[in-house]
C-alpha cells in the first residue's frame, strides 16, 4: 500500500480525486489532516483489493465517494456506495472488500476523554 504522509495544505479548494492516484491492483492511501483527536485519510482500492479483518482502538467513519465497497462490521455485511456513510464502532472486528474501483474517506474518531 502506498502512502503519502504530507497532510493538504489549509485554506485551499483540492480536488478529491486529485489527492490520491490508484494503484493498479492495489491501495492507495494519503493522510490529509492528523490530530490529536482523529485523522482523515483518503483511500483508492483497486477492483478486487481489500482489508483484512482487524480491529482499531476507534470509532471510525467510512465515506464512499466512487465505486462501491462491502464492509464486514462484527461478522455482518455492509455495501456502501456513493454518498453512504457507514460507522464502525471500536474494538469491533471489520473488514474490506472492493468488488470495483472505489475511492473512500476514513475517518478516525479519538475518545480524548478516554486517553
Amino acid at each position: 500500500m502506498s502512502t503519502m504522509t504530507q497532510m493538504i495544505p489549509p485554506s485551499e479548494a483540492l480536488s478529491l480525486q486529485s489527492l490520491v492516484t490508484p494503484t493498479e491492483q492495489g491501495i492507495a492511501s494519503r493522510v490529509l489532516a492528523k490530530t490529536s483527536g482523529g485523522n482523515l485519510t483518503l483511500f483508492a482500492f483497486d477492483a478486487g483489493q481489500g482489508l483484512t479483518e482487524h480491529t482499531s482502538p476507534f470509532d471510525a467513519l467510512v465515506m464512499v465517494l466512487e465505486g462501491s465497497i462491502t464492509l464486514t462490521i462484527g461478522g455482518a455485511a455492509v455495501r456502501a456506495t456513493p454518498g453512504t456513510v457507514v460507522r464502525m464502532p471500536d474494538d469491533t472486528p471489520h473488514a474490506l472488500d472492493a468488488p470495483e474501483a472505489c475511492r473512500m474517506l476514513l475517518i478516525m474518531l479519538r475518545d480524548l476523554k478516554a486517553s
